[in-house]
């Protein structure tokens, strides 16, 4: 690695952090995909410190961006898993920077609370089965307990579609939310209202149902009816743009979070962006055809109904090769599109004279397999595709490079904070990147952890689930307690793990090494949140 961050920058900068939602890190051009077109993000990374091992603490929306925001791990600030409000008491980016004179503000999807989906029934019987008391909304969440009722449904989708609501001036740090709700071409939130003032009602107009060209073989691909100007992306891209023109003149620094509902399914590009892409002209990914008589037994069970999506469409399953190429089409459309408007609101701050003080992240929430080793999605599965994001961070007077060291997404918040001069607080797990972009280390981490956690399970995996993956220069280990599942990956031999090697002799020692380093991990990130006052 050479260059890094020029020693004594000038202090209290702005940031502007970009996030896309379900983007694996190798689905942009300057990542190395010489298909899809991301001129705005190329050019970003160009003149940033590009980390290429960037790891999510845990592979599902809602658990790593709480990570994101507090630099905690998803285990100790307690949103282990989708459908777990944030601690509305917990201490985030967003409101140390407030703490400390910045205007705060959120646009787009922000995900801290519940959008109010229901499990689907078989899930539901399931939960019920292994713990009847999880689903009883009075049992189980001692932060229900001196709260006003309506606490937790700040980012209902339901009571958004109804009215106009606006969100609290604290919200996780946030004082202005420009919200919106879920994803693809008909999300919630504050968008709708936007929408159905430009005389577009996505609740009507938009989905696979209303689709002049859908794609029959699967209904999470479509070309929607929803015009590119009325799209969530352009929404998104319109408020960021209100928010730079207010902050141009303004000796008050901002941290602007500006969160892109895709290129999350379902993969429904408006016209101008769906036709992008030729899907007979998409090259197979890593392992599509890859021989899984050594993959876990949950994923053999998806392997054996290829082409039959999972009931509930956020769930990982097997793809045919058709059904790829679509997907992938569309979803390369959804990119471009949202690279287009990335470089819009990038203009802007130039136009504002703000690029200079400005601090300019992008990331991911989380990976998609997207047909590496013949599956989609996410969820029950630790392939790099899901854990490993793209990570771009812009810094005034930094050098641009790229670096390959194992950094984790809750290593941003430590260091924002350190760049902005704000003050941290007590439990943060991540380490600061400073050190990094200065030039001054190469090295961040021996071993990163992921978590995920799901109350379900699916076949060949009973609920509840608790999966742990420890990631070295070396290789991945990952292990499905409370079942004998294990899968075991020499990154240097076989970086795309396509051959689990656990529990064969020749690789014992690679086991056991790793094996130290999950429990040396999973130890060091113990909650340490509450300090001692006194001896005893």
């Amino acid at each position: 690695m050479t260059g890094g961050l020029r020693a004594g920058a000038k202090r209290r900068p702005n940031v502007l952090f970009f996030i896309a939602d379900q983007l694996r890190a190798d689905h942009l051009g300057f990542a190395g995909n010489n298909t899809v077109k991301t001129p705005n993000l190329d050019a970003l990374a160009a003149r940033s410190v590009v980390f290429d091992n960037a790891t999510v603490a845990n592979p599902t929306c809602m658990p790593n961006r709480a990570s994101l925001m507090t630099g905690r791990w998803p285990s100790a600030h307690g949103t282990r898993c989708n459908g777990i409000t944030l601690d509305p008491h917990t201490r985030t980016v967003p409101g140390s920077l407030a703490a400390g004179g910045y205007r705060t503000v959120g646009v787009g999807k922000l995900h801290h609370q519940n959008m109010g989906w229901e499990f689907e029934p078989h899930q539901a019987d399931e939960i019920r089965a292994t713990d009847p008391m999880l689903l009883d909304p009075e049992s189980g969440d001692a932060r229900r307990q001196g709260h006003a009722p309506g606490w937790d449904q700040w980012e209902n989708r339901d009571a958004h579609d109804e009215r106009f609501i606006g969100l609290p001036a604290d919200y996780y740090g946030y004082q202005h939310v420009d919200l919106v709700i879920g994803h693809g071409d008909r999300p919630g939130g504050h968008y709708v209202h936007w929408a159905r003032e430009r005389g577009v009602d996505p609740g009507t107009l938009g989905g696979a149902e209303n689709s002049s060209r859908p794609y029959v073989g699967w209904e999470q691909v479509y070309q929607t009816a929803i015009p590119a100007e009325v799209h969530p992306t352009s929404y998104i891209s319109e408020k960021a743009i209100e928010h730079l023109k207010d902050a141009a003149g303004q000796d008050q620094p901002f941290f602007m979070f500006v969160s892109f509902p895709d290129p999350h399914h379902p993969f429904s590009p408006p016209a101008g962006y769906s036709d992008l892409y030729d899907p007979d002209a998409l090259p197979l990914p890593l392992g599509f055809e890859q021989d899984h008589s050594a993959s876990p037994p949950h994923v053999r069970a998806m392997i054996e109904h290829r082409g039959e999506p999972n009931p509930d469409p956020t769930m990982t399953w097997a793809a045919t090769e058709e059904q790829y190429r679509y997907a992938a089409a569309a979803q390369y459309g959804l990119i471009t599109m949202m690279d287009e408007h990335i470089g819009r609101i990038l203009d802007e701050l130039a136009r504002q004279g703000l690029a200079e003080d400005t601090i300019v992240v992008f990331t991911s929430d989380h990976g998609d397999l997207f047909g590496d080793h013949g599956l989609m999605l996410k969820h029950f599965v630790h392939y790099r595709a899901v854990t490993n994001v793209p990570l771009i961070l812009h810094v005034p007077g930094g050098s641009p490079c790229r670096t390959d060291a194992l950094v984790s997404s809750a290593d941003l918040a430590p260091t924002l904070l350190e760049l902005t001069g704000s003050e941290g607080y007590r439990g943060i797990q991540g380490r600061s990147l400073v050190p990094v972009l200065r030039g001054i280390a190469g090295h961040h981490r021996d071993a990163v952890l992921v978590e995920e956690e799901q109350p379900f399970g699916l076949d060949g995996l009973p609920g509840p689930v608790r999966i742990r993956t420890v990631i070295t220069a070396e290789g991945r280990l990952t292990r499905y307690f409370g079942t004998e599942t294990c899968e075991l990956y020499d990154h240097r031999s076989d970086p795309g793990e396509l051959h689990n090697r656990a529990g064969d002799p020749a690789f014992t020692g690679l086991e056991d090494r790793l094996t130290r380093a999950m429990l040396e991990e999973m130890a060091a990130l113990a909650d340490q949140g509450t300090a001692p006052t006194a001896a005893a």
